[in-house]
């Protein structure tokens, strides 16, 4: 059972010094190879939930050690379809950047993002889209954030995130 509070009670800060895990590595490019050109793979859903559940066994094995890892346990995590997944990916991501690991850092802007809008909140930092009737748009936005503290997530100005919105509604021609 998953039990987002007992989780996040074992959770230390990664050792910067520990190796990283190959088979967690080995998880998260499996992760990303279903989702090349942005398109979930036929039988994608069942393979992440064994990603997300072998990626536990080693969390509670505590072989999840280093800044890689953690990045890389994130990434599957903030594949997952529930609250707590989302918030797991932000606590495993922002820890992995805050030890040196540059890429958690998008990452934990966009787990935060995608737990807010999972919550029914704005968003910070301009990450998650929906799709609304066949009309991509970016999900509501915390007015309050600025693309100064986007900057410091690695996430683009807010601009950038608008324009991506109408991109992705001309990718298959005009509608």
């Amino acid at each position: 059972m998953f039990s987002l509070p007992e989780i996040l009670a074992k959770l230390a800060d990664p050792d910067r010094e520990a190796p990283g895990d190959p088979e967690l590595r080995e998880l998260f490019e499996r992760d990303q190879d279903d989702r090349r050109d942005g398109v979930l793979r036929d039988g994608g859903g069942g393979r992440d939930l064994a990603r997300r559940a072998r990626c536990m066994e080693k969390f509670a094995a505590g072989e999840v050690r280093s800044p890689g890892d953690y990045y890389h346990l994130a990434m599957v995590m903030q594949h997952g379809g529930l609250a707590e997944h989302y918030h797991l990916a932000f606590e495993l991501s922002r820890r992995a950047a805050d030890a040196g690991c540059r890429p958690a850092r998008r990452l934990a802007a966009a787990a935060l993002d995608r737990w807010l809008l999972h919550m029914g909140l704005p968003q910070r930092y301009g990450t998650q889209y929906v799709d609304t009737g066949g009309h991509w748009s970016l999900y509501r936005v915390d007015p309050v954030t600025t693309d100064a503290e986007r900057a410091v997530w690695d996430v683009p100005p807010l601009a950038e995130a608008l324009a991506r919105a109408e991109e992705m509604n001309w990718a298959d021609g005009p509608r």
